[in-house]
């Protein structure tokens, strides 16, 4: 009988985990009612935090489980609750599957919440915003006040699927439904001029995610639906490999060391591309839908957001399952780490922005301004900035230790893609910007520049 209960308690420790989510997503929803009449003020969570850890040695697996939750009892507008994280190793199980790109499998759809932020906690004690960040937060909004004019750049003839800065800030690319890539120049590090500098045209079906190398800022990567991976050089203005994969790609990253390229596809087959052979290095399928991937700044970690709500953590080379952090009650949509590697985000159908501990794997706190799916998040170069965006008409920018608002960048449409620059406080993005005529204007935005420029 023992032998038997406790085979069957991880299973009792994953129900409990439901019963704890289901709570606290009810208590988040009737904390924002009960507050969205009161008076807008900064006054921290009150949170209290369960933790609960277990080894389990069973049939030569061993298993861990981490619960956590968290509790918050706000005060005015900037309030709610955070729901904390619930870690189990293994696979999750077969979802429904849908034969269309990641950025169509979210429908937009109305989630009636008040959006706002949630503030930070600490081992669940009340946490005062220090006067340092006080004064950073000051001189941040300030900063954006003098500097929130936005450029619009003509750079394709469709929708704009992604946007990204190479390593140096020089030059801006942006992929496209179109087939091509487009370069922006940035004429120097205190310019506020950008100008056209190139189009790649190879690509035979649409771009739906690029990326830089992350030290070479010469190099770029574009992961296409006509199932190839194109690397290019912006010095030789051209193709300089192609990499055949075995499905249609929507998603892309580069390794911090700049050694591998792993990229996605719809059927949920990640494929790591070694960049110096340009050769294919291995692929893995998994049975569950992939959103986003991302490696860790230490590159010993490779993370996946799911359509389960789940962030999964796997070993790096090996890829062998390590942690699965319910991270969300809907699908996880993007994921982003900051440039020092002691954060990262993750944005979900829920309207909710996560930020997590990177070495602990801990969620601290959730940003919840906006009203529609999180689709695309970035960090700002320090990484004291975060952006988020989605079907809302705004931008949101905040300050990461606090989840407080530093600025709101206005939109006419739909925002699928923001990418800060590495070295300032300036935000390229695209929206689903139409003309009188209701064809897409393919316009890329850069907001950040001085009002009298």
């Amino acid at each position: 009988l023992f032998e038997r209960l406790f085979v069957m308690l991880p299973e009792f420790v994953k129900l409990i985990d439901h019963f704890v989510h289901l709570f606290l997503h009810v208590h988040h929803r009737i904390a924002h009612r009960c507050t969205s009449s009161s008076s807008v003020n900064d006054t921290p969570l009150v949170t209290t935090r369960w933790l609960y850890r277990e080894t389990n040695q069973h049939n030569g697996q061993q298993i861990h489980h981490q619960m956590s939750a968290d509790c918050g009892h706000g005060f005015g507008s900037e309030s709610g609750s955070a729901h904390g994280p619930a870690t189990v190793s293994g696979q999750t199980s077969l979802t429904t599957r849908r034969d269309h790109s990641r950025r169509q499998r979210f429908p937009l759809r109305h989630h009636n919440n008040t959006g706002f932020s949630q503030t930070a906690f600490t081992n669940g004690q009340t946490m005062i915003p220090s006067s340092t960040a006080t004064a950073f937060v000051s001189a941040t909004k300030q900063h954006f006040e003098a500097n929130s004019r936005v450029r619009d750049i003509s750079a394709h003839t469709s929708k704009v699927h992604s946007v990204d800065w190479n390593c140096d800030g020089r030059r801006l690319a942006s992929g496209s439904f179109d087939k091509t890539v487009s370069l922006f120049a940035l004429q120097s590090q205190s310019s506020d001029r950008l100008s056209k500098e190139h189009t790649f045209k190879g690509h035979s079906d649409s771009v739906d995610q690029l990326c830089w190398h992350p030290k070479q800022p010469d190099l770029l990567a574009t992961a296409s639906l006509d199932r190839t991976v194109r690397l290019w050089d912006a010095r030789t203005t051209k193709s300089v490999a192609t990499v055949q994969t075995k499905g249609e790609n929507i998603n892309i990253c580069w390794s911090p060391n700049g050694h591998t390229i792993a990229v996605g596809n719809k059927e949920d087959l990640v494929t790591l591309i070694d960049t110096r052979t340009h050769k294919t290095m291995g692929e893995h399928s998994f049975k569950f839908e992939v959103n986003e991937i991302s490696w860790n700044n230490d590159n010993d970690l490779f993370f996946l957001t799911s359509g389960q709500g789940h962030v999964h953590v796997l070993s790096y080379p090996e890829l062998q399952p390590q942690l699965v952090l319910n991270a969300h009650p809907a699908t996880c949509i993007c994921i982003e780490f900051d440039p020092n590697g002691r954060y990262f985000a993750v944005g979900s159908a829920d309207a909710m922005v996560s930020l997590w501990d990177a070495n602990h794997l801990v969620c601290l706190r959730t940003i919840s301004r906006l009203e529609w799916p999180a689709r695309t998040i970035s960090f700002s170069f320090d990484g004291q900035l975060l952006a988020s965006a989605s079907e809302d008409l705004m931008i949101d920018v905040c300050y990461v230790e606090t989840g407080e608002r530093v600025t709101e960048i206005a939109t006419e449409a739909p925002t699928f893609t923001v990418a800060f620059h590495p070295k300032r406080h300036l935000l390229a993005y695209a929206c689903d910007d139409k003309d009188s005529y209701q064809r897409d204007t393919g316009t890329v935005k850069v907001y950040g520049f001085p009002n009298n420029s």
